[in-house]
């Protein structure tokens, strides 16, 4: 396996750009998952690295090798895509060992390759048929399966699992995590599923308009975000936000004035000139719990209610015109037009300033902590 770095990589189609400069450092062996919205360039970001898209500018280096003007197979990179890409009139066994062939590869060490892909991927039963025969969680398979006979450098992943239901993404996601810890192999791999990178990856980038938002695990990215963009793609559900008025700073907290009165004083660390100020604060709905104290009362009326059988996700709509989400347990009996009231440890909060960049936050409690 290897490392791979990324250093100030561009892309750009004529007068347009669609990737402003990344820097990036995947370590041997690691995990690492592109995620963003629709258009943000990670996918962009991985054909280049395949060396299906040529650099406008940068570097580009596998096991400290610069690779910009090497072709695809001279990479040593296997990429999986979003489309299973199978030929239908061969069998796995022979859709598996294309490549190998392609390569004059040893028929016995052809065979002993496949077999062993096979092997792990459980497969051994499935050898002989073709694509269509096949259900499309094994069909993902098989195409793992190829790229893992070439004992590549570095996998590449591309949206994998957008083409299976609901079900068979929770089961290949989890093939692929067990895939990993049997390879320690390094993987890089693009979704646009937050839920598919926090369980997979051991390092996130979060992309945005082409730029590189925040780089760490995932509980850092839960916890800690660095700007309101990353706060809001990562969690489901996405985190609440609510305006507020800064009304008084200390050396260590902030007061600030809630929707519908009364005031929450919150441990973060803010510049001076901010009194007067609007912002916006942050709270996951899974940190709001329903008639109790807290640091942060939150208060309003319930617009949707929706029953999830071991939870309860109420939709609340605050006095200056926002929404939150609360959780509440599964067997809660609140009714769309009751009054409720909510509150959250101060530790839990994020707050963000007029440009969507988070405040520090101060003496953060161990349950708030990025640690893993």
């Amino acid at each position: 396996m290897a490392d791979l770095k990324l250093d100030q990589i561009r892309k750009s189609y004529g007068a347009v750009d669609v990737l402003h400069g990344i820097d990036l450092d995947v370590k041997d062996g690691e995990f690492v998952v592109f995620v963003g919205p629709s258009g943000c360039g990670k996918s962009t970001l991985l054909r280049i690295i395949a060396g299906l898209e040529d650099i406008t500018g940068g570097d580009l280096m596998i096991d400290g090798d610069i690779v910009n003007n090497k072709t695809p197979k001279d990479r040593g990179i296997a990429m999986v895509f979003q489309s299973y890409a199978l030929y239908p009139h061969m069998t796995v066994y022979k859709n598996m060992a294309f490549g190998l062939k392609l390569a004059k590869t040893d028929k016995s060490a052809l065979d002993q390759r496949v077999r062993a892909a096979a092997s792990t991927l459980q497969l051994d039963n499935l050898l002989d048929r073709r694509p269509s025969e096949l259900s499309g969680g094994q069909r993902q398979r098989v195409a793992i399966g190829r790229a893992i006979v070439r004992q590549p450098k570095v996998f590449l992943f591309d949206e994998p699992l957008s083409n299976l239901d609901a079900a068979l993404r929770v089961q290949t996601r989890i093939e692929i995590a067990k895939l990993h810890q049997k390879l320690k192999s390094t993987i890089v791999y693009v979704t646009h599923d937050q839920i598919e990178a926090m369980t997979l990856a051991d390092k996130i980038v979060v992309m945005n308009a082409g730029r590189v938002e925040q780089v760490g695990s995932p509980m850092t990215l839960y916890h800690h975000p660095k700007t309101r963009f990353v706060a809001g793609f990562i969690g489901s559900p996405a985190m609440n936000f609510t305006r507020v008025k800064i009304t008084a700073t200390g050396a260590e907290t902030v007061t600030v004035e809630m929707p519908g009165g009364g005031t929450a004083i919150l441990p973060f660390a803010v510049p001076a000139g901010q009194v007067g100020k609007e912002v916006e604060l942050g709270i996951r709905p899974e940190h709001l719990e329903l008639n109790r104290d807290g640091d942060l009362p939150v208060t309003g009326e319930v617009e949707v209610v929706e029953k999830l059988g071991d939870s309860t996700y109420l939709y609340v709509g605050l006095p200056n015109g926002d929404r939150v989400t609360l959780r509440a347990p599964g067997h809660s009996r609140v009714k769309i037009g009751e009054k409720v009231t909510a509150a959250a440890d101060g530790g839990a909060a994020h707050l963000f300033d007029e440009n969507g960049k988070a405040f520090t936050k101060v003496n953060c409690p161990a349950e708030y902590s990025a640690d893993e």
